[in-house]
């Protein structure tokens, strides 16, 4: 089975020394070269979000994130897993390295969309 493990930082932690960036990059490397890691993306600063919302009839453009939060999603990474607790023990094992804001699991639909 397939989970997303959706990333959220903290604004503080992203702000991190380089050094100390460098050595917790070089460990989620680690993690992430493993077969079971089937994906994962990094995501561009929050600050560099466009929003589309549609309101009264009207599509809306906004620039930056949708919420105002000193939490925001940095990226995704996709495992491959028997079930729940091996993807917890993944999500786990990147928290410990990294100390994110939090690491949000979904099961992911196998089924493909029309037009996907």
């Amino acid at each position: 089975m397939r989970y997303a493990l959706l990333v959220y930082n903290n604004v503080e932690v992203r702000d991190r020394i380089p050094e100390e960036r460098r050595r917790i990059t070089a460990e989620i490397a680690e993690v992430l070269s493993r077969p079971n890691v089937t994906g994962w993306l990094r995501l561009h600063d929050v600050e560099s979000a466009t929003t589309v919302r549609y309101e009264q009839g009207r599509t809306l453009l906004t620039d930056g994130p949708f919420l105002d939060s000193k939490d925001f999603l940095g990226g995704f990474i996709v495992v491959e897993v028997e079930n729940l607790d091996g993807a917890l023990a993944v999500a786990g094992e990147l928290q410990e390295l990294r100390g994110a804001a939090a690491i949000e699991i979904r099961p992911v639909h196998e089924e493909r969309h029309i037009g996907a």
